[in-house]
């Protein structure tokens, strides 16, 4: 969701835009083996993070000249995002992002739970130092993004802590799901509402800690209370859609 006011993004091709593929995916916390699964991801971050807004159509051409690449991978990453539920479309008319369906967020915000919480106990007893430390620059990112009001980059790097952590995990199939989950769920609505970015940050520190003490039941528990109070917000904030589209109860009202 773009807020009131906010100046048009610049152009994939314009002159601030040209850095090469290896600087814009050198930060990637996932080792992926092709060029379109690094393409993906960084595709990803860019939808999760609103740079690339719900319903924008995507130029593969564009892409490519962003990213210093041939047509042919970001074709093929294109086709994955379609299949993950990010993108729609064909390749005759384009891909765009996926718009966001209401309907079905109490759904989405029960499996992540059930997932997510499973990935974060794994990864937890995988934790070493250099993974907690690379996870605590994120969430220290998160709150100078935060401070500067950019929800963009705050949104970028909340889509790096989680799957930095679940990366750790090394359970492909889980972490293929939660792709597919987050690329629908309502993060849009979520970040734009007063204070979540901080009270986002407050909850990764609980996670933080619980890692730093090696208490895999802990991060297990810091993780489950951080999805439930992302969608208690959404709850909160957004009554009205959850109304029209909930069939019952389920979490806070």
């Amino acid at each position: 969701m773009r807020a009131a006011g906010r100046p048009p993004r610049p152009s994939p091709t314009g002159p601030a835009a040209s850095p090469t593929t290896a600087a814009l995916l050198r930060r990637e916390p996932i080792a992926f083996r092709t060029k379109e699964g690094q393409v993906a991801e960084f595709l990803r971050e860019r939808i999760i993070s609103g740079y690339f807004a719900r319903g924008q159509k995507l130029k593969q051409a564009e892409i490519a000249q962003m990213l210093d690449l041939s047509i042919t991978p970001v074709r093929e990453a294109l086709k994955l995002l379609e299949a993950q539920g990010y993108v729609v479309g064909s390749s005759h008319r384009g891909a765009v992002v996926a718009p966001f369906q209401v309907g079905e967020a109490e759904e989405l915000y029960e499996l992540r739970r059930v997932l997510e919480t499973r990935l974060t106990r794994a990864a937890a007893r995988r934790m070493d130092a250099a993974g907690l430390r690379a996870l605590e620059d994120l969430n220290d990112a998160i709150l100078a993004a935060a401070a500067r009001a950019d929800n963009d980059a705050a949104r970028a790097a909340n889509f790096r802590f989680h799957f930095r952590l679940y990366e750790m995990a090394r359970q492909p199939q889980a972490l293929h799901f939660v792709r597919i989950l987050w690329a629908k769920y309502p993060f849009d609505l979520l970040t734009v509402m007063p204070r979540r970015q901080f009270a986002v940050a407050d909850e990764h520190r609980g996670i933080l800690d619980a890692l730093q003490a090696g208490d895999v039941a802990g991060v297990t528990e810091a993780m489950g209370r951080h999805i439930d109070s992302g969608w208690q917000a959404f709850c909160r904030h957004y009554p009205h859609l959850v109304a029209d589209h909930s069939d019952g109860p389920s979490g806070e009202r």
